[in-house]
């Protein structure tokens, strides 16, 4: 992993959508004699490529199941993993939900140890991102969708460690309740929280700094522990977690909450009857990695995890996180609506060596803060 300087976290890193970021299309399948050189250059890097989608089909026939750790819950993968058994009925399918710190770190000690043999595909966490490569089954997902052997967009996998897939985005936006403030007193940048007529509890902060820790290759490090402290000092109220506080804002319980997860707004608007929780997107606006996978190295059954990978990762797959997270489709998946809700706008962005280091980030940002404790309801 690289560790990017102090100095060149300062550079802006904004990003204009249809650039170079998000390619138009799935890329078609390669010439055979790419495929063979694309090949002997995975394999001599320890990867496996597989120059044929037939090849990896035929393989999951045989294995014939598939057993999933997921950060989705069951609302989600329930449909996800019905959806996959259409395209693939020879698959057996069990899934579980893996989500939440104590889980996840109980999961990568059991990995450690090798007590995590019967699962197949598992969810990474960014707190922990450095420690997974060794357990991963080194399949080159990269190599595979640069030419067209998988259909995942090249973006959503990890350049470094070509064998994880982030399959969605989380965009921060400011939310806020309607009859509580008008919505042209919400801020229009992320410094208008700054001002003195938000001081004094007049704003939620969750304490995990996620969107913050998003900035920082656009603001720089510097910028962004500055505004933190700032932020600290206008006394807002802190809260852990999104939505069970969302849906006291949508109550009229609190007036606006700073830097918040979209599709966690998204999902309490949706049983909003009032209509009163609203949104305002902010530039810079933080999108950032999420639901982070991979194989298991010690999986039975590799090949049907690697069709799981590539169908979440399809349109298929992004419109059931889309209809069920709701709204946290990747912003690297054309058409998505993630990429639709940002398309043209100024991204601050964690691109994957960024990310890999964000459990460095958000310890800082937390200082920063203050070691905030959380309350409210």
């Amino acid at each position: 992993m690289r560790q990017k300087s102090s100095n060149s976290a300062k550079i802006f890193s904004f990003l204009f959508f249809f650039g170079a970021a998000v390619p138009a299309q799935a890329p078609a399948a390669a010439p055979l004699q790419d495929l063979v050189k694309a090949k002997q250059e995975a394999e001599s890097k320890g990867y496996t490529f597989f120059s044929s989608r037939d090849e990896i089909i035929a393989k999951a026939k045989s294995e014939g199941s598939l057993r999933v750790l997921t950060s989705f819950g069951s609302d989600t993968y329930t449909p996800m993993v019905n959806a996959f058994k259409r395209k693939y009925p020879f698959l057996q399918v069990y899934a579980e939900e893996l989500t939440g710190t104590e889980a996840d770190q109980r999961f990568l000690l059991e990995m450690k140890a090798g007590a995590s043999r019967n699962w197949d595909t598992f969810s990474l966490t960014s707190e922990s991102y450095k420690e997974y490569p060794p357990y991963l089954k080194k399949f080159d997902l990269q190599g595979m969708a640069q030419y067209g052997v998988l259909q995942i967009p090249v973006a959503m996998i990890d350049p470094d460690n070509r064998d994880i897939v982030a399959l969605t985005s989380s965009v921060s936006i400011i939310a806020y309740n309607k009859t509580r403030i008008a919505p042209e007193k919400v801020p229009d940048t992320w410094e208008g929280f700054l001002k003195p007529e938000f001081k004094g509890r007049k704003f939620l902060v969750d304490i995990r700094p996620h969107p913050y820790r998003t900035m920082v290759p656009a603001m720089g490090l510097d910028w962004v522990l500055s505004y933190c402290r700032k932020l600290a000092a206008q006394e807002p109220i802190w809260v852990r977690g999104q939505t069970r506080v969302l849906a006291a804002l949508a109550a009229g319980e609190y007036a606006i909450f700073a830097a918040v997860n979209y599709h966690s707004t998204m999902g309490v608007a949706r049983k909003d009857p009032t209509g009163n929780l609203q949104v305002k997107v902010v530039e810079p606006v933080p999108v950032r990695l999420s639901a982070t996978e991979g194989v298991l190295k010690s999986a039975p059954h590799p090949h049907a995890g690697l069709l799981w990978l590539e169908f979440q990762a399809s349109p298929e797959g992004q419109k059931v996180i889309d209809e069920y997270e709701p709204v946290k489709s990747s912003v690297y998946s054309p058409g998505s609506a993630v990429e639709k809700l940002v398309r043209g706008k100024k991204l601050a962005t964690l691109d994957w060596k960024d990310y890999a280091e964000s459990g460095d980030l958000v310890e800082k940002i937390v200082a920063a803060f203050g070691f905030p404790k959380p309350e409210g309801k």
